[in-house]
């Protein structure tokens, strides 16, 4: 080991170093953030490609479940070995499953790819989060917004554009091969970069066990949300049997949390107040934003007639909104004492306008669709650094990197679920069988009402859940934001 180890620890980083160590990140949550949105407007598309639009929900749940499973362990890990080789297994294996999804042949080959891309690129915004706690102390991190912002504005803008460019004009799998240079600069940089990053290690032991009841109990959840009404009647054997499975495992989990010596979701950063009401307002809101971006351009190609590429332009403003509140919330919050303001009124605003579009869902102009995109996804964009910079503020740091994998695994687990449950509301309250609904989309606007009858309860739903989310931020503790990395008290 280098001789100077010990001192490189203790040795404060000048904002030269801070800067590179930041930059270097921001190139592997570029692959994450990116993969998020460019597969959104090319979805109806690969559908059709495969013929096959009743499983197409599952390209998006496979890597969030994926995803979903491995963020806690990751950020264990990284806590246990330190961020930088497990950023680059990260970085290594998305890039493996990016390989797969572009060569995929089939629908199912395309879900099991979209798996193993999940092991990798669920981490890596988690692996981001972790470092920038470990880096910078929260009343200062507003400091680094700006970096942040060009990473979600370029991708927020650049990945539907270019999804549905490739959908509509070259061949989908390209927003999978795109991942592959990228990827490599990514490792490159991050290597390079974190090489200057102070050694943060802390013993801790992995509990696979309960990642895999939490990971089966998410599978028969989605699997009842996703044939219920498609394959099976709701109120049928099958679907009731998934339900109960998914109840029974998730009670195994709730037990494994309880009596394991360092379970997957350790109860002593639960018990931490900020945590408990932090989680459920991010995981709602992050939902609600992922649910939405995979079901909006079935809504602007099905009910507004537009195409592929022009539904990437349209997604815009819901993506740009949502960078415009989480960095302006995330500059700003510093500042404030009671910054949980910031949310609460984000999410009244987003509530409002999810409001006007389940009023009106077909026969608004398109402007005036994008502008209510644009005011829910500024509001609930708020929600997302105020939530994770609010409980990172609340942890002590040796559970830095744990404390911000259970709020990236209850995103995660919101984003699949509301994903999940918003395609089955488009299927069961449509009326409209599959592959109806698959045609329509090919060939444009005809008979729209159905769907677009819907979409109205898709919208409500989504309403709903940014309720909850507002509800939690309210009970939320405000505590004072560090200035320095003296650490948190411990959870009571």
């Amino acid at each position: 080991m280098d001789a100077r180890a010990p001192e490189a620890v203790d040795a404060p980083l000048s904002h030269a170093d801070i800067r590179v160590i930041v930059i270097g990140v921001m190139v592997a949550m570029f692959l994450s953030a990116l993969d998020q949105t460019i597969i959104a407007t090319a979805l109806p598309t690969i559908g059709a490609g495969f013929g096959d639009l009743e499983n197409l929900s599952w390209v998006v749940t496979a890597y969030l479940l994926t995803g979903t499973a491995i963020t806690p362990l990751v950020g264990k890990l990284a806590d246990i070995h330190g961020p930088r080789p497990v950023l680059l297994v990260a970085i290594g294996t998305f890039l493996i499953g990016s390989v797969l999804c572009a060569t995929a042949q089939s629908m199912p080959w395309l879900i099991v790819a979209r798996a193993v891309q999940g092991l990798g690129g669920g981490g890596l915004i988690a692996l981001a989060q972790t470092i920038i706690g470990i880096l910078i102390a929260p009343r200062e991190r507003g400091r680094y917004q700006g970096y942040f912002a060009i990473v979600f504005i370029t991708s927020s803008i650049a990945g539907p554009i270019l999804g549905g460019f490739f959908a509509e004009h070259l061949h989908w799998s390209l927003i999978f091969w795109i991942n592959v240079p990228l990827g490599l600069v990514a490792a490159a940089m991050s290597d390079r970069a974190l090489r200057r990053l102070p050694a943060h290690h802390h013993p801790h032991r992995l509990d696979i066990l309960g990642a895999l009841l939490m990971c089966a109990g998410t599978v028969s959840l989605l699997m009842a949300l996703s044939w219920g009404g498609t394959y099976f009647p709701w109120l049928s054997l099958p679907v009731f049997a998934l339900v109960m499975a998914a109840v029974v495992l998730w009670i195994g989990f709730a037990f494994r949390v309880a009596t394991a010596s360092e379970p997957l979701v350790p109860l002593t950063v639960l018990s931490n107040q900020v945590v408990r009401t932090g989680v459920p307002s991010a995981a709602f809101a992050m939902g609600t934003l992922v649910g939405l971006s995979i079901q909006m351009p079935l809504y602007l190609e099905g009910v507004m007639g537009l195409t592929a590429s022009e539904s990437g332009v349209a997604l815009i403003p819901l993506m740009a909104g949502v960078v415009v509140g989480a960095t302006g919330a995330g500059r700003v919050m510093g500042h404030f004492t009671h910054y949980k303001r910031l949310p609460i009124i984000g999410l009244l605003a987003s509530i409002a306008a999810l409001g006007v579009l389940a009023l009106v869902p077909l026969g608004m102009p398109i402007y005036a669709v994008a502008i209510a995109m644009g005011i829910a996804g500024m509001g609930l964009g708020t929600v997302l650094p105020v939530s994770t910079v609010a409980i990172q503020n609340a942890v002590p740091l040796p559970q830095m990197g744990t404390a911000t994998g259970v709020v990236n695994l209850f995103r995660s687990l919101g984003a699949a679920v509301l994903t999940a449950g918003f395609g089955a509301i488009v299927i069961s309250m449509s009326g409209i069988e599959t592959s109806a609904l698959l045609e329509r989309l090919l060939e444009g606007r005809a008979q729209v009402a159905p769907l677009a009858g819907a979409f109205r309860w898709v919208f409500v739903a989504a309403a709903a859940s940014l309720l909850v989310s507002l509800i939690a931020m309210m009970a939320m503790e405000e505590r004072p934001l560090r200035s320095g990395h003296s650490p948190a008290p411990l959870p009571e």
